[in-house]
């Protein structure tokens, strides 16, 4: 099985900073893309931004400029830093991972989800 492990979800004051990291495991062989998505309250769950192996980069209009996703291949790690933070970037952030993992002797590429972490922008 592969597991998404995130952290650094929190309470922050608006114009603050964040810096999310997702940290996959497992018998995984290799990752192709990473990402982040968020949902709120009566919404579906939205890309944020995604990151190739190679290291090419998408992101959401509403954090252009704001938010940069980055990764550690060796440590299958992604991160994900956001500056100048508004209230509607409040959300459950979720860490995605496509991932190829090695079991019984077979090769299986899925997408996996991490459990989600919660960010509150609020003064």
């Amino acid at each position: 099985q592969v597991q998404l492990v995130e952290s650094g979800g929190g309470l922050v004051q608006p114009g603050g900073s964040l810096n999310l990291s997702c940290a996959a495991s497992g018998s995984i062989v290799s990752i192709t893309n990473m990402g982040w998505y968020r949902r709120t309250p009566g919404k579906q769950r939205e890309l944020v931004a995604t990151i190739a192996r190679g290291g090419s980069t998408n992101y959401a209009d509403s954090v252009k400029g704001r938010f940069t996703i980055s990764r550690d291949n060796a440590k299958n790690t992604v991160f994900l830093q956001m500056n100048s933070l508004k209230p509607e970037d409040t959300a459950v952030y979720y860490c995605n991972a496509d991932a190829t993992k090695y079991s019984g002797g077979v090769y299986r590429r899925n997408d996996y989800w991490g459990q989600g972490t919660q960010v509150t922008v609020s003064s």
